[in-house]
């Protein structure tokens, strides 16, 4: 009788196959985490860039409520050296640093209640699966001045 000695040339090959199926599973893990984590990353600006405005409405507090920060979706910064325009030329600069980035404010002054809009695409985010009217994201925050 002859005693075996090593591992047959077959066991070897399902041992490679197994362990690159694994090595396979764990780079699609990293690559949808990498992107669950982008989107995360933007979600959390837009939220600070929605509460950096209020702060700013609130420190000039008059001009918000009389309509000076009221800016629609899509449209650029006033012009002006005024504080308001400068404010918001700030803010929609940063605002433009997320993914096709917009900024919107309306203040009504009567109930002295703020509405902030930021407004990105996350298509990257999601790995082009998803088409441009489904990638757009928006944050909207209501706040009292």
């Amino acid at each position: 009788m002859r005693r075996q000695s090593g591992f047959s040339m077959l066991e070897v090959l399902v041992a490679i196959l197994v362990l690159a199926i694994g090595l396979l599973g764990m780079a699609g893990l990293t690559a949808t985490s990498m992107r669950n984590s982008h989107g995360a990353y933007h979600r959390s600006q837009a939220v600070w860039l929605a509460y950096d405005v209020a702060d700013r409405m609130r420190a000039n507090r008059q001009v918000a409520l009389a309509g000076g920060y009221n800016l629609p979706l899509g449209s650029a910064a006033p012009g002006g050296a005024a504080v308001s325009a400068v404010d918001l030329g700030q803010w929609l600069t940063a605002v433009g640093a997320l993914p096709q980035g917009l900024g919107a404010v309306a203040v009504d002054g009567a109930t002295r209640r703020a509405t902030i809009t930021v407004q990105w695409n996350e298509s990257r985010a999601a790995g082009g699966a998803v088409t441009a009217e489904d990638a757009t994201r928006q944050f909207v925050v209501e706040t009292q001045l």
